[in-house]
């Protein structure tokens, strides 16, 4: 866990206290350009609003309605028991045939996978979606994603039996798409469905969240160039920390 780090007073040497701009928007904006410019960098602990108030001679209103301004842009994010937070670089999904391992290494972000559950098991409620008997054997994967060692993702994912023997190891070093490819799979299309709804207890301890927090989700079933379905997943990501991006066009 990143240590408590007290904001530089340089930041705020330029504040004007009896101008047009409100206080609240001057702390906020010289906060901002101080993560902009790496002077907070991501993963901070910054003081809180208390002790920042005494510290500026501003009042507690003042740096609160700050921090809030700065946590409605997502660059701050509140975490309870730990407090107040530089948020880890943001990652923007563009609605593409792609990895989230892909999306990562893409935008310089360092993936990282941690293994939770690795099963060989009846498909059951996964069949339909994978187009096999539900007492076809699958590989089950359950995964914690992080990026730049901050968790972002947890994965869910159905393998049809060819692909049972990927081993953990395997799959911690390299993204599941990279391994499916390096098999010969070739993905063409995929069924995608995005939502959001409230964490469970679980994806709140793990994703580092409060209990109820939204997360948001990804259902996705992929198939390759023979229209077989090689992967079906759900997914549960940081809202703060993730987004997807879709283009639209007028026909």
């Amino acid at each position: 866990m990143q240590p408590t780090q007290a904001l530089p007073p340089s930041i705020f040497m330029d504040i004007q206290r009896s101008g047009p701009i409100p206080l609240y928007f001057q702390v906020a904006s010289r906060i901002e350009a101080a993560i902009a410019d790496g002077t907070v960098p991501p993963g901070t602990r910054i003081d809180n609003e208390l002790d920042l108030a005494d510290r500026l001679g501003l009042s507690r209103p003042t740096i609160r309605r700050a921090i809030q301004e700065l946590v409605n842009k997502g660059l701050l994010v509140r975490r309870r028991g730990i407090g107040t937070q530089v948020v880890h670089g943001a990652v923007t999904r563009k609605m593409e045939l792609t990895s989230l391992w892909e999306d990562l290494s893409s935008s310089d972000q360092q993936p990282e996978t941690r293994l939770l559950s690795h099963t060989v098991q009846p498909a059951a409620d996964a069949a339909a979606s994978l187009g096999v008997a539900a007492d076809s054997p699958v590989l089950h994967l359950r995964r914690l994603r992080l990026a730049n060692g901050a968790p972002l993702a947890l994965m869910e994912n159905y393998l049809p039996e060819p692909f049972a023997d990927l081993t953990p190891e395997a799959l911690q070093e390299f993204g599941l798409y990279q391994l499916l490819r390096s098999r010969g799979i070739t993905f063409r299309v995929a069924q995608q469905r995005i939502g959001a709804r409230s964490a469970t207890a679980e994806e709140a301890r793990l994703l580092e969240i409060s209990r109820h927090d939204a997360v948001l989700t990804m259902d996705r079933v992929a198939y390759d160039s023979a229209g077989a379905a090689v992967e079906f997943g759900h997914h549960a990501y940081r809202p703060d920390r993730y987004s997807f991006e879709v283009t639209l066009v007028d026909r």
